[in-house]
């Protein structure tokens, strides 16, 4: 399995390389620490005074990539790791046992899936009754457990074999066959008389279903009887699922038990939830030897198969009082069950079945949450202490149908009030003043309902389960999700509009445009252009936000480039970790003026831009920012994964028989398997050299240089590196006055890790194509009078990556780059990005002088002109 990438410098991780030198660069750089010297500068200015004559020709000449195919190093030395990491499936399994005829054998499967946009999820269309009855409920704590009879109390495996084995089966989703092919293997080749591996794979997962461990149960309580169908709610018991995470050392170790009032430069600052005006308050109203426990809920009904044909419907939580950045983590949330979908059968979509569909909803909501209001609050054991809590809920994630499932108003677009933050008329939703707007709480919703108007301010005539919570105001708890409003939604129609201004013509060079976009590390390219919107992910979206404003450059109007600006502005505003009362301003700032270009560019390709989803944005998430904290606090980019462990991969795994059963069974096993598991992390290392190219004696570097600045079968910017390598070499050594002596060795390769843990590349080949990186190099101060730079920033392409060793010397790590300078002395920047220009400058500089891995996108039909993408997040 995929190990994530641990800080050298905090406590944090990540699950990607380019997040973790995003992390880097942005909290703990020193733009000083790493800026070139004044000799670095001066080789670049007397560069083109050098005349050197050199050449020697000597023989010797070592290739050890004649294809120049990216390739591991042998491990000769620790500093030339291979990089590449293979998943170790066989774990522990064969420890302590002795195997014949061996060679170590790994068995390696990856399952990916593709993600499915849920955006508009309307087979769920529900609507529930008046009231909840009491007497239909069950007592919660008198469940029906449906895990098999205890015969005796197991608790735990008959060995350390056994147990190996049926961790590997469960990490990697393994079938029956190949399990008891392994069972098998092992039983054939070793020299135990008895096997302690279990008959078959099914005799090992009856004794993990028999097992006895604290905080695993599950349960399936009847909600509904329709028509002869018993719906059930399949569940674990709310307080279960908080003991679990509560369990877990290294979220405690990221939990905050208080309100904490924020400040930056005099201003209020809002980052994580706890900082916000709702723990505030809510603290206010509990017993001050107390603390909140702030709940999270997160429901989302999904496809369980490719085509769409069955669906479950699962909802999770997670605690607030963790910090974001741990929350975001997948062990920091926990499933809580699977909610009953109704059949409308032949009945249809009726009236009465909605109210029926939204009666059973809430119902379930109220049997899963009403354990957690006890009016003294609950006791929960954090270090072997009891700790007390009030558990609130504070805030619902979901997309705009879900959101209004639990809120209860309408899920149309195109009901007269369609907001469920307000009560705004449809033909006022982009025009109305934020002043004159009626926010929906509790008791002015609960005045329509009781009046029995609901229906005419867009509310469901439906009694709402939140209404009996204390402290939640679910209109507003339900906040504005930015994957959903933004990424899969007010984006993907500016990608509609764009094409349809654009007509068929324009549309095709968009697309040659998009495919021919520079690759960066986590970017992804599209090959083909955009194909087919309706099936692009939340991350295809955000690949393409990066690159758009490029793409639309020259191609229709200055509007259209500008709206795509204004945009990413926004955007980037939005991802913010903290906000002050200024950026809350200028925020805002950013989205009127983005919304108004919107509005006025696409008007006549829409209706009207009556859209719940931009009037949402406009008018409600930076008070959900005072109110929550920051955006990345609530956003469902990072739960959507949640749907391939809990749904997709079970539901695979299951016979389609009875199938909320067997999930809620595979997924006990799995966390019996990963409960006592420590999350492997690591730490990218510095000057971590991989695919070697050449290997040569000093003595031969002429050659070298000879034989490759003209061979046909190499990359022209590659060609141009050898060409310039042997003068460049000389003239860097000769600054530092160093000369090469009898054994200096030069070490060519195709990539070199960073210190902020992005790897740099120089290939002629990697994964079929050549990879030149582009780099950012911080100036010396004393130098910035004598370059024009941003902020500081110089910027290059890398040529070639080298690593010298002289006798009696530390190694020289070094990079012949060729610089770029900026296109115009004056008003460089076009889009809120450094407009460059590739000039003829070269020389080596210190690889640990590198700021970061830059993204350089070429300006379309123009020449030698070049856009710094400042884009990224």
């Amino acid at each position: 399995m995929p190990k994530d990438f641990k800080c050298l410098y905090c406590d944090r991780y990540f699950s990607s390389r380019q997040a973790y030198a995003q992390h880097v660069n942005r909290t703990h750089y020193d733009i000083n620490d790493t800026s070139l010297d004044d000799k670095d500068f001066n080789r670049i200015n007397r560069f083109e005074e050098m005349q050197t004559g050199w050449e020697e020709s000597l023989p010797s000449i070592t290739n050890e990539n004649e294809e120049y195919e990216d390739q591991n190093m042998p491990p000769a030395s620790h500093e030339y790791e291979d990089v590449l990491e293979n998943t170790d499936v066989v774990s522990n399994f064969s420890k302590n046992y002795d195997i014949n005829q061996t060679s170590q054998s790994n068995f390696d499967q990856s399952d990916r899936f593709e993600e499915s946009n849920m955006e508009d999820y309307y087979s769920f269309e529900q609507v529930s009754p008046d009231r909840f009855e009491e007497s239909n409920i069950e007592d919660y704590d008198n469940f029906e457990q449906v895990s098999p009879e205890r015969e005796e109390n197991v608790m735990e495996f008959p060995n350390e074999a056994y147990a190996d084995l049926m961790e590997l089966f469960i990490k990697h989703n393994l079938n029956n066959k190949t399990g008891n092919a392994i069972i098998k293997f092992f039983d054939k080749h070793s020299n135990l008389s008895t096997s302690p591996l279990p008959k078959n794979i099914e005799a090992g997962r009856k004794l993990m279903d028999i097992m006895n461990v604290q905080k695993l149960p599950y349960s399936k309580h009847c909600i509904l009887n329709y028509k002869n169908k018993e719906y059930f709610v399949y569940y674990r018991p709310i307080k279960s699922c908080i003991e679990n995470l509560l369990s877990n050392p290294d979220i405690i170790k990221n939990f905050i038990y208080k309100y904490q009032f924020l400040q930056s430069d005099g201003e209020t600052l809002y980052s994580e939830q706890y900082s916000g005006n709702w723990w505030k308050n809510v603290e206010a109203s509990i017993r001050p030897e107390a603390h909140i426990l702030s709940i999270i809920l997160y429901s989302d009904a999904t496809t369980t198969d490719s085509l769409g044909k069955s669906s479950l419907h699962p909802i999770y939580i997670s605690l607030g009082n963790i910090r974001t950045w741990r929350r975001n983590k997948e062990d920091a949330k926990q499933l809580l069950g699977y909610l009953p979908i109704l059949s409308a059968n032949n009945e249809g979509q009726t009236s009465r079945f909605k109210r029926l569909a939204r009666e059973t909803f809430h119902n379930s909501l109220k049997f899963l949450l009403d354990p957690l209001f006890d009016e003294d609050g609950i006791d929960f054991k954090i270090n072997n202490k009891n700790i007390r809590f009030f558990p609130r809920i504070s805030t619902v994630i979901g997309d705009w149908p879900e959101a209004c499932t639990f809120s209860l108003t309408f899920k149309s677009a195109n009901s007269n009030y369609p907001c469920h933050f307000c009560q705004t008329h449809r033909n006022d939703l982009t025009s109305i003043r934020k002043d004159c707007i009626i926010i929906r709480n509790k008791e002015n919703m609960q005045e329509y309902y009781n009046n029995g108007s609901a229906e005419s301010i867009g509310l469901e005539q439906v009694y709402n389960y939140f209404w009996t919570i204390p402290n939640i105001d679910i209109y507003a708890a339900t906040v504005p999700d930015r994957m959903h409003h933004l990424d899969l939604g007010l984006f993907r129609y500016q990608i509609e509009y764009t094409k349809e201004l654009l007509g068929k013509s324009l549309e095709d060079k968009m697309n040659r445009r998009i495919a021919i976009i520079p690759r960066h590390p986590g970017l992804k390219i599209f090959a083909k252009g955009v194909q087919s919107i309706a099936r692009l992910t939340a991350s295809e979206f955000r690949d393409l936000m990066k690159v758009m404003v490029f793409v639309v450059d020259n191609l229709l109007n200055k509007d259209l480039s500008e709206v795509y600006v204004r945009w990413n502005r926004m955007y980037l505003m939005s991802r913010f970790e903290r906000f002050t009362e200024s950026d809350l301003e200028n925020f805002q700032i950013a989205i009127n003026e983005w919304a108004d270009l919107f509005i006025t560019l696409f008007w006549d390709c829409s209706s009207g831009m009556k859209m719940p989803k931009l009037h949402s944005w406009i008018y409600h998430i930076v008070d959900a920012i005072r109110d929550f904290g920051a955006i990345n606090g609530y956003t469902t980019e990072t739960y959507e994964s949640l749907h391939k462990t809990y749904v997709k991969i079970p539901y695979r795994l299951s016979n389609k028989k009875d199938v909320e059963m067997q999930i809620m069974k595979n997924i006990r096993r799995r966390a019996m398997i990963l409960r006592n598991q420590v999350k492997e992390t690591k730490t990218p290392r510095a000057l971590t050299y991989t695919a070697k190219l050449f290997i040569i004696n000093f003595s031969n570097i002429t050659e070298l240089c000879n034989q490759q600045k003209n061979n046909p079968n190499i990359n022209e910017t590659m060609r141009k590196g050898f060409k310039e390598f042997q003068n460049c070499l000389y003239e860097y050594l000769s600054e530092l006055k160093k000369s090469f002596t009898e054994g200096s060795l030069i070490k060519i390769f195709g990539s070199v890790t960073l210190k902020n843990g992005a790897i740099l590349r120089a290939t002629n080949k990697f994964h079929g194509r050549p990879w030149f990186s582009n780099i950012a190099v911080a100036m010396n101060n004393e130098e910035l009078s004598k370059y024009q730079s941003d902020k500081g920033i110089c910027y290059a392409q890398t040529l070639l990556i080298t690593e010298v060793n002289v006798p009696n010397e530390s190694p020289f790590h070094l990079v012949l780059v060729q610089w770029y300078d900026y296109r115009f002395d004056q008003n460089s920047d076009l889009y809120d990005c450094p407009l460059l220009k590739l000039v003829e400058w070269y020389n080596f500089i210190e690889i640990e002088a590198i700021e970061d891995i830059v993204h350089m996108v070429p300006r379309f039909d123009e020449t030698n002109e070049y856009f710094v993408n400042k884009y990224l997040f």
